[in-house]
């Protein structure tokens, strides 16, 4: 059948991936490429624009090049990718330097003071988003004080998808969501000139690509990049929303009539509700991230914790990098996950409390500090490293508790997607911490599919939103859900408190020790 195949292009900050799906959102084929980033000493996290360009390409070349018959058939080829962050180019759309990452944390004195002066509630109250060190408004200050060459060289300030839809398309562009929260107005729907000026960046403004909404007009792919990838000269490409938006819409964020939450558990947290109507809107904290929903007068709200999965990663390192100091062979990395997931079932709970804020730039959801840093409370002699390992679960749930706490959700169920949904220890202890069901998905790769389903959207193959979730998402939906264990639910409840009210009196120690680290 032509024009039946639809290709989601995920550019993560690592991995990059081509997805493609048939019209019912069933994956056909997928191709991925390492995208490399480089750390510096003084905080800096940067990107090639070049390198992540051509990994993307090289993707989506592979994937046309292994599965041949994917092309003729293509309808749509739809863009997603890794949200914040700072990507420029000139006026004649070559990069200017490396991208500036979600993960850089030069910009946090910037945006320390603004949120301690009249600059982060006077923003928040208009893109409803908290100012944090990973957002592009903090980056684009820092880079016009610290290196004011590069910045003047720049035509256009775009974030990661961006930039790829204008390599496919050579448009300038820009999504709704990634747009209005960082410079705009949620409730005018466009950029806004008095943030603009509260962030001292006004003369930017000309520099920032048109808003445009990907499930109502779409790009058309250029010739030369169609013959390097093997598919047709103007094939309709399509601007998706960031990847956390995509990804929960793909994972069934979005159902009109039940109060569902999706939380992304990877490397990093992310946790999102739908809000169907603007006095839902919570602005009361600095915590949350704001941003239009694809259907009309429905907005999305999202608090996002930097470390998750991350979490585990460092536990597992440093374990092998002790065995190996010791001249023993590390732990066995096939099938090392299923094997622990099965342990820490059977490990008592809640022997000791873990605080994950193992990134090195801190945290920014549901509190922002970028001193902030990981922590276990209670060690003694009678705690082995099953139950640190099982802390760390516990953690990352009652991290997402957090969140839902600041965005105020009160979900009837919880749809879980990300690495984590694999970890049916991880999904019992999540629903046990929420006190609410949670449903995972029967496919994989939620945020390409989430992307895919805006392009079908586009194309006109479904009348609206909700018509087309029940295509693409609900025939995917897990048909069990995880319930909470009334044990550990009543455990979970009387040590979220202990959780909370340890990290709330850390800050102190946090600065101390940033102090005396640094001298």
């Amino acid at each position: 059948m032509p024009d039946d195949v639809i290709v989601g292009l995920d550019a993560g900050t690592s991995v990059i991936k081509a997805v493609a799906f048939e019209r019912q959102g069933r994956e056909l084929a997928k191709t991925q490429c390492e995208n490399r980033l480089e750390t510096r000493p003084d905080g800096g996290v940067e990107q090639s624009l070049s390198g992540t360009w051509e990994a993307a390409r090289a993707t989506l070349k592979n994937l046309f090049a292994k599965h041949p018959e994917l092309a003729p058939r293509l309808a749509a080829i739809a863009v997603t990718g890794q949200g914040d962050g700072t990507w420029m180019i000139d006026d004649q759309g070559r990069p200017v330097g490396d991208a500036l990452l979600w993960l850089d944390s030069r910009a946090s004195d910037i945006v320390s003071h603004w949120r301690a002066t009249r600059t982060g509630p006077e923003t928040y109250r208009r893109t409803g988003t908290g100012l944090n060190q990973s957002i592009q408004s903090g980056q684009l200050s820092w880079l016009d004080r610290h290196d004011p060459e590069r910045v003047a060289a720049a035509a256009t300030i775009f974030h990661c998808k961006d930039w790829l839809y204008f390599c496919l398309t050579g448009d300038r562009a820009t999504d709704p969501a990634e747009a209005l929260w960082t410079y705009g107005d949620f409730r005018s729907g466009d950029y806004s000139n008095e943030v603009l000026e509260q962030f001292g960046l006004s003369k930017y403004r000309e520099r920032l690509p048109r808003i445009l909404d990907g499930s109502r007009e779409h790009g058309d792919l250029g010739a030369e990049v169609a013959r390097e990838i093997g598919v047709a000269e103007g094939t309709p490409v399509v601007l998706a929303p960031v990847d956390m938006l995509a990804t929960a819409l793909g994972a069934g964020v979005y159902e009109p009539g039940k109060r569902v939450a999706c939380s992304i558990i990877g490397t990093t947290g992310a946790h999102l509700c739908v809000r169907e109507n603007p006095l839902d809107i919570v602005l009361s904290n600095q915590s949350c991230y704001t941003m239009p929903c694809i259907a009309p007068d429905t907005w999305v709200q999202l608090c996002s914790n930097m470390a998750a999965t991350l979490n585990l990663e460092w536990f597992i390192k440093g374990l092998n990098q002790m065995l190996e100091a010791l001249g023993e062979a590390p732990l066995t990395a096939e099938g090392l996950l299923p094997r622990l997931d099965a342990a820490l079932a059977t490990t008592e709970p809640g022997r000791v409390v873990y605080h994950p804020f193992i990134c090195a730039n801190g945290e920014r959801g549901p509190f922002f500090n970028p001193r902030a840093r990981a922590q276990f409370l209670g060690l003694s002699t009678e705690v082995n490293h099953l139950h640190m390992a099982r802390a760390i679960y516990e953690g990352v749930a009652f991290a997402a508790r957090d969140c839902y706490h600041a965005l105020e959700a009160h979900p009837e169920e919880l749809r879980l997607t990300g690495g984590a949904a694999q970890s049916k220890t991880l999904c019992t202890i999540l629903a046990s911490v929420m006190g609410v069901p949670v449903r995972t998905m029967t496919r994989g790769e939620t945020g390409a599919a989430g992307a895919a389903m805006v392009a079908s959207l586009c194309l006109g193959h479904h009348r609206d939103l909700a018509e087309a979730c029940q295509t693409w998402v609900s025939p995917f939906l897990a048909e069990e859900c995880v319930v909470p264990d009334p044990a550990l639910q009543n455990l979970y409840e009387r040590l979220f408190g202990v959780y909370r009210r340890s990290y709330t009196n850390s800050d102190g120690f946090w600065r101390h020790f940033e102090r005396v680290t640094a001298e």
